[in-house]
């Protein structure tokens, strides 16, 4: 199940590259979606977004501003220690996604959103703040513990009622033998004395 999470407004800036003449900044808005997305965007503006990801799972940057102008594209840029990449997807409804099949270690760095549209020979630019993304090393999938923390638990309960009544039946048929063993007895020891009234009579 993707989760979804909202990210800052994008601001009054310039984009990364130098404006031309006549640029004009845009506003909209920037989020992260991620299938095993551990953490909600940080409030404080100045901070980096902060978002994790589990290893392996599959993740999606999603650009969109509100509705101004039709067209356009998103750049999309990330920033690692060592390098720097960028991807380029064009707006439909005003949004564009960015899928990545599965986070690795080279995914932890920053990303930012530039959307640039040209309309009548004038250039607009709107530039998001930085998202931060960190790569866990957990296991893609959290279903195989989440099995393990309740089956584990429930298979000892079960084994335990198991052998609690299996030891009140075992004590419960012991009296029933000794029982069974008494009548034995006393069926044997009536023949006994009939025979011993008989030769007495005799």
């Amino acid at each position: 199940m993707s989760q979804s999470f909202s990210g800052t407004q994008l601001g009054a800036a310039a984009a990364s590259s130098a404006p031309q003449p006549g640029s004009t900044a845009t506003n909209g808005s920037v989020s992260l979606r991620g299938l095993s997305a551990l953490k909600r965007p940080q409030d404080n503006a100045d901070i980096p977004q902060g978002f994790q990801v589990f290893r392996g799972s599959n993740w999606t940057i999603s650009c969109s501003l509100q509705p101004q102008y039709p067209g356009g594209s998103f750049l999309l840029t990330f920033t690692s220690s060592n390098s720097r990449h960028y991807y380029t997807q064009p707006t439909v409804n005003h949004s564009a996604d960015f899928l990545f099949p599965a986070a690795e270690p080279a995914h932890h760095g920053n990303y930012s959103c530039v959307y640039h549209v040209s309309v009548f020979s004038h250039n607009f630019f709107s530039e998001s703040r930085l998202l931060s993304l960190t790569v866990s090393d957990v296991g893609s999938d959290p279903t195989p513990l989440i099995i393990r923390a309740v089956v584990l638990p429930l298979t000892l309960l079960l084994v335990n009622v198991a052998l609690y009544f299996y030891c009140q039946a075992s004590r419960g048929q012991k009296p029933g033998r000794r029982e069974n063993m008494e009548l034995e007895d006393y069926n044997l020891d009536v023949p006994a004395a009939e025979e011993e009234g008989a030769q007495g009579a005799e």
